[in-house]
């Protein structure tokens, strides 16, 4: 079953290529390298043994949307394409909708007309906004964000439910990630941030690694057990595997919306603390002010995910932070340009 792949060289679409082609797929691969790079291409095949199909291109490019289509007989979409900075979004906001959604309308529309109508959509928590309490379900109602980033997820997520209402015959997944961290076991593939890290687990990886002097903690008074934000982290090759089970939702018309996540809590200093037991190097880390939005802590239920994908995360916070660790020594420098 031949599956196209958006933004298929990132850091959760690479890994995902690989769970599917382990699983007996073939992952044809769209990316723009904006945020990636093409050496990953011969990562996933020394992992696989299989040469992914890859395609250079832009899905606002509708043009070439529909060329590739007519190239391969497509059964599904997995989207992860996208850009996903929070802060960057809130400097450039029109460029997160401009990508973000109506990139995300031009993919559907040229599915829709080469009668492809499943779709698994790499969505975020961040759409459950600011209201709801912890731990977050899926039924809960979403909006109430604090960033032009969550809202372009649910603004994706609402356009693929209407389509869906419209056309009873798609089906839709919406994967709700909480924080993917931690890396391929072997060392090849990993997250490789362009520039300052916008995530917690790379920053620290880069401080542990020289790159960067200390680690900022944005506030140490949330009503947490000390102090510091809490998190749900789940490690990308469990998520990855998400994707895989979603897939088996691919011939069920509908709506169908999961939680990925670990279910459990961990806070900043937890993830700093496994990180020192994993590297046996001390983490600098400053206490900051808190930064505008941050919620003090939100996880997920995993409950829905268990019962009708039979997917539940395996990994603990100390194979999270190993895996990442084992990462940052083998590529200290990220991925090269080429390879």
């Amino acid at each position: 079953m031949n599956i196209l792949v958006t933004g298929g060289l990132g850091y959760i679409g690479s890994h995902t290529c690989i769970k599917l082609i382990e699983a007996g797929y073939t992952p044809i691969i769209l990316d723009n390298l904006y945020n990636s790079k093409k050496s990953v291409l011969n990562r996933i095949a020394t992992i696989t043994g299989k040469m992914p199909i890859f395609y250079q291109g832009d899905i606002r490019d509708t043009v070439y949307l529909t060329t590739l289509f007519s190239q391969h007989p497509i059964q599904a979409v997995i989207h992860f394409a996208g850009l996903k900075a929070v802060g960057e979004s809130v400097k450039n906001p029109l460029d997160y909708y401009e990508v973000n959604v109506q990139g995300s309308i031009a993919l559907a529309q040229i599915m829709r007309q080469h009668q492809v109508k499943t779709i698994i959509f790499s969505s975020s928590a961040t759409v459950y906004g600011e209201k709801n309490p912890v731990p977050y379900f899926e039924h809960y109602p979403t909006g109430n964000i604090t960033n032009p980033y969550g809202w372009s997820k649910f603004m994706v997520e609402q356009c693929l439910i209407d389509m869906q209402k419209a056309d009873p015959e798609w089906s839709v997944v919406l994967l709700r990630y909480f924080n993917p961290v931690g890396a391929h076991p072997s060392g090849l593939i990993g997250e490789d941030p362009q520039g300052i890290p916008n995530n917690l687990m790379p920053y620290i990886s880069q401080v542990a690694i020289g790159k960067r002097e200390y680690v900022s903690v944005f506030g140490d008074d949330y009503p947490t057990k000390d102090g510091t934000g809490v998190r749900d982290y789940v490690h990308v090759e469990d998520l990855a595997l998400g994707h895989v089970a979603a897939l088996k939702k691919h011939d069920q018309a509908g709506v169908h919306i999961y939680n990925l996540g670990n279910g459990v809590a961990k806070s900043v200093l937890d993830v700093i603390q496994a990180y020192h037991q994993a590297c046996q190097r001390v983490i600098p880390y400053k206490i900051e002010a808190r930064r505008p939005g941050d919620l003090p802590a939100f996880w997920a239920d995993v409950t829905k995910a268990k019962q009708e994908l039979n997917w539940q995360a395996h990994h603990t916070l100390s194979d999270m932070v190993q895996d990442s660790w084992n990462w940052q020594q083998k590529n200290p420098h990220g991925y090269p340009d080429e390879e």
